[in-house]
């Protein structure tokens, strides 16, 4: 015990930096165990798509929707999840939604929103499109987005 109050001591700012890290480390697990939502994979998305009649929730911007999107996802700006303007999707709100962007960390605030909006089980697309691609899954180009990089 002697030996980490002398490095506390003598350490004072590296001691403060192990401690932030630790509370951090703490306070992600808590965050992630209290969301509305779970994180899953392409290979659970899918499947809750194709068994449980889950619905993909698109919420990136139009033109990277119409560039490649998931085939049947809803396109729903994050804008129109926090005015709760949700159009189609409110008839899903028993089904397995899985809200998609593109790397999946802005997906979590709107599954949160859609969460607190009554939606029983909201899922977030791990890593968002990018994994969808690693994952060598297929992705739907709109007429409108043919030819554009």
């Amino acid at each position: 015990m002697q030996q980490y109050i002398d490095f506390v001591t003598s350490n004072p700012i590296l001691a403060l930096v192990w401690v932030g890290l630790v509370v951090a480390i703490i306070s992600s697990y808590v965050k992630q165990k209290t969301a509305g939502y779970q994180i899953v994979t392409p290979n659970e998305a899918t499947a809750m798509a194709n068994r449980e009649d889950g619905v993909f929730v698109d919420i990136r911007s139009r033109d990277e929707y119409r560039n490649g999107h998931i085939a049947g996802a809803l396109h729903i700006l994050p804008s129109q999840i926090k005015e709760q303007n949700m159009g189609e999707l409110e008839n899903h709100k028993s089904a397995p939604i899985i809200v998609v962007c593109k790397t999946g960390q802005t997906a979590q605030q709107s599954a949160d929103l859609l969460h607190k909006a009554g939606f029983s089980n909201v899922n977030v697309l791990k890593d968002g499109l990018i994994s969808w691609n690693e994952a060598n899954l297929p992705l739907i180009r709109s007429k409108s987005g043919k030819g554009k990089k």
